[in-house]
C-alpha cells in the first residue's frame, strides 16, 4: 500500500524505500530500510517482505530472542534463518541484490508497509 498523503499513513507502518537495481542477471526490485543499521533486516517469507528484525530493539520479545540467536551465539542471520526454515518447514530469507556485488540503482520510491516481528514460536527452539 502506498500512502497518498500523511493522513493515509497508519501508526504501525514502516517507512521503507522500494529500490530498483540493474544487475548482471537483470533488474531486481527490493525493499530497503532508510539509514539501515547492521542489526536491522527485512525478512522475506516465500520471497515476499513479511517481517522486520532489529536485534537491538529488545522491547519486542522476538527481537530479543533473535539477539540471543545471532549475537550471543555468534552466528550469521542467514545461518539462523536456515535453522528456523528447517525446523518449521518455512521459507525465510534476506534479499541480496547482487551475488557478486555489481549493481546500478535505477529508481527509488518511498513506501509505507506494515512488517510484523518474527513469530516467537519459530524462535523457541534454542532458548
Amino acid at each position: 500500500m502506498i500512502a497518498t498523503n500523511l493522513m493515509d499513513i497508519k501508526d504501525d507502518e514502516m517507512k521503507l524505500i522500494e529500490t530498483t537495481y540493474r544487475t548482471l542477471s537483470g533488474t531486481k526490485t527490493v525493499l530497503e530500510i532508510p539509514k539501515r543499521k547492521p542489526t536491522q533486516w527485512i525478512i522475506n517469507q516465500d520471497n515476499e517482505p513479511k517481517f522486520y528484525v532489529d536485534l537491538y530493539d529488545l522491547s519486542i520479545e522476538s527481537n530479543a530472542m533473535m539477539n540471543s540467536l545471532v549475537l550471543c551465539a555468534k552466528k550469521s542471520i542467514r545461518d539462523v534463518l536456515e535453522v528456523i526454515n528447517e525446523r518449521n518447514n518455512i521459507n525465510l530469507s534476506i534479499t541480496k541484490v547482487s551475488k557478486i556485488g555489481i549493481k546500478k540503482k535505477l529508481n527509488s520510491v518511498p513506501k509505507n508497509i506494515n512488517l510484523e516481528p518474527l513469530p516467537e514460536k519459530w524462535l523457541a527452539y534454542s532458548l
